[in-house]
């Protein structure tokens, strides 16, 4: 054998320690953060619990454990590993608990409701945010949550509006808090207004911030109410796709001739395509089951690593004006969504 037969080996050789390397460097945070994600998702199971999301639990924990124990800084590449691979893979897999069909039984005027309620209180909390000195990014993230689908819908957006890890775990707060609130009130204004079934869970769906928060609220006035507030908040969902794809090409304009590279969400179409392959190929309940376990701990998982990554004294130099603002896009929410059932479904 020649040297230059035996170059390729060596190159080969020297690469391996490399990846060997590059793998293990990971691996103290990563399972760090997928610890949290697997007790979050343990603890959700929890009748007390179940109301909260595995995402939400995560990074209550890991905002704890973050600000009570120092991490070493080769926990580091884990941390930021979970934050961008494991959520992209995570709202990717997102994409097989949602079908086309789900989203035609809502019925012509329900999406109409959806729609303009998304867009209405997007578009009402970017300018409030504005208003009350709050930052764009934060505002942006706040408005997701709201708009959309709570915590997911933030970590989504986030890969676009590329805010701080402050803002992130800042806008999960505000969707947790005015979100559990909507879980209680909901239902008692419902009785007070007299809605029906379906009009009570087509509100409830297209203004209540996270999935879980929604089933709580609409099964409180029966299995008809639940069954459609579901079904109208998985609809919902599936408008996170497009709105995170216009993010990014808002912001790519917004950098048009300059040096800097704006984001552009790639993740997001493998999304769609799951739920395209999902509303024509019959994926079997069981699978669909285990890819929603999986779903929820990769985002468990991601939002750990970003509650590991949040300095509470951060969140409080943010002061109470971001606070305020959940609270009025939650209000804007509620009233606009209620208006809007009421006028056109």
């Amino acid at each position: 054998m020649t040297a230059a037969d035996a170059a390729p080996v060596e190159t080969s050789t020297a690469e391996t320690p490399s990846l060997v390397h590059r793998f293990g460097g990971v691996m103290p945070g990563l399972a760090l953060a997928g610890g949290i994600g697997l007790v979050a998702t343990a603890l959700n199971r929890l009748p007390a619990l179940h109301a909260f999301s595995p995402m939400i639990l995560a990074i209550a924990i890991g905002i704890t454990v973050g600000n009570i124990l120092p991490l070493p800084a080769g926990f580091r590449p884990g941390i930021a590993f979970s934050m961008r691979r494991l959520l992209r893979l995570g709202i990717i897999l997102l994409g097989l608990q949602l079908t086309l069909a789900q989203v035609f039984a809502v019925g012509p005027g329900g999406l109409l409701v959806i729609v303009l309620c998304l867009a209405g209180t997007f578009g009402f909390t970017v300018v409030a945010g504005r208003l009350l000195g709050v930052g764009p990014e934060l505002s942006a993230l706040i408005a997701a949550g709201t708009s959309i689908c709570g915590a997911s819908a933030v970590l989504a957006a986030n890969t676009a509006v590329k805010g701080r890890d402050g803002d992130v775990a800042y806008a999960v707060a505000c969707v947790t808090i005015f979100g559990s609130i909507a879980m209680f009130a909901y239902p008692l204004i419902a009785g007070l207004l007299d809605l029906g079934p379906r009009a009570y869970g087509l509100w409830a769906g297209a203004s209540i911030h996270e999935i879980a928060q929604v089933v709580a609220a609409a099964y409180q006035r029966g299995a008809e109410a639940g069954d459609f507030g579901t079904i109208a908040k998985l609809s919902r969902v599936m408008l996170l796709a497009p709105v995170v794809v216009l993010l990014g090409l808002r912001l790519r304009g917004k950098v048009a001739g300059s040096t800097a590279r704006a984001p552009m969400p790639w993740f997001v179409f493998g999304f769609i395509a799951l739920v395209a392959l999902n509303s024509v190929v019959p994926v079997p309940a069981g699978i669909r089951a285990d890819a929603s376990v999986l779903t929820g701990f990769l985002l468990a998982t991601a939002l750990a690593a970003m509650g590991l990554e949040t300095n509470i004294r951060r969140l409080k130099a943010e002061g109470l004006r971001p606070l305020l603002l959940g609270f009025m896009a939650f209000v804007f929410i509620g009233v606009f969504g209620l208006l809007l059932v009421e006028g056109i479904a």
